[in-house]
């Protein structure tokens, strides 16, 4: 459904950004679903937005009128607690989100924090850079927190992970896909990148894994994703949203087994990940959608029929 509203103004440290692109995320659906419980209302959602800035704030200093931008999930914090002065502006407890609580890229034009606004690198179109904005940077951090691992798991073969194997590729380490049961054409798609092997999640791979990342909002494969590990190894929680881990026995945790979830992003994160990408380089798999059929994508988002990141441009159709 459209709805036309009144333009956004920009505020003393904002921009007016008319956009190019806004990819489709996971994370889109948990908030219209309401399994995340704190929206504003009424709101925009997405937050994997690319566009051009057309106006600033009065108070302005980094961006000008004309510079193409990304804005990402995270879209402001306090910048004075004791989080944000450890360089973990990512667990502030006053940070606020695009898409969330600020109207987000679902439309034609939106404002954003310059502070918070990232330089999209030339070798990116609009519509390939939108899915880097959170697929790529929450696929970024994951990977970091998975430290120094060779043979990698990962559960739920969708945009971020399309994008987070070609960096581990890149970094010379070895992936092992997870998929809905049955899907030959994400397991294809896995192997298409670089995955030495795919099956689905309720299979084991043909080694054990130093670490696994899971990307489906699935706490049953949490389970599946610690037996898959070695002693020591570590499973990380990509999404923001993850349904109810379900009981498991000790003994898969035991031998220091780690389970640790991945918050938000921070601002360092989408610097590193932005100068890395265009060297790799990474190539993001899209499906275009013009603005008005943002449910459309959504559906298909839902129930697994997309193949990499779904992609709502302003004007099209």
């Amino acid at each position: 459904m459209r709805k036309d509203v009144l333009d956004p103004r920009p505020g003393p440290r904002q921009v007016l950004i008319g956009i190019d692109a806004c990819a489709v995320c996971r994370t889109d659906l948990h908030v219209c679903d309401g399994e995340l419980t704190e929206p504003k209302l009424p709101l925009i959602p997405g937050h994997e937005i690319v566009g051009i800035v057309t106006e600033v704030g009065s108070d302005v200093r980094i961006l000008s009128v004309g510079d193409r931008v990304g804005v990402a999930w995270l879209g402001s914090t306090c910048g004075k607690c004791d989080y944000c002065l450890r360089n973990e502006e990512n667990l502030c407890d006053a940070a606020r989100f695009t898409g969330y609580q600020i109207d987000g890229g679902y439309a034609e034009q939106t404002v954003a924090d310059e502070r918070f606004c990232f330089r999209i690198p030339e070798a990116f179109n609009s519509i390939a850079a939108a899915p880097l904005m959170c697929a790529g940077l929450i696929g970024f951090r994951s990977l970091r927190m998975t430290n120094d691992a060779t043979r990698l798991g990962i559960f739920g073969f969708g945009a971020a992970a399309h994008l987070v194997t070609q960096v581990a590729r890149y970094q010379g380490r070895r992936i092992f896909a997870f998929t809905r049961p049955a899907d030959t054409v994400a397991q294809e798609f896995a192997r298409s990148l670089g995955a030495e092997w795919a099956g689905d999640s309720t299979s084991r791979a043909p080694e054990e894994l130093d670490a696994a990342m899971i990307f489906a909002p699935l706490g049953e494969l949490v389970p599946l994703a610690l037996a898959s590990v070695r002693k020591g190894g570590v499973v990380v929680c990509g999404g923001i949203h993850m349904s109810d881990i379900p009981r498991f026995p000790y003994s898969l945790l035991w031998g220091e087994r780690v389970i640790r979830s991945v918050a938000n992003l921070t601002r360092r994160d989408g610097e590193e990940f932005l100068a890395l990408a265009p060297k790799i380089p990474v190539q993001t798999t899209t499906e275009i959608f013009p603005l008005h059929e943002a449910n459309t994508a959504l559906h298909l988002l839902r129930t697994g029929q997309l193949t990499g990141a779904a992609v709502l441009v302003p004007g099209r159709g």
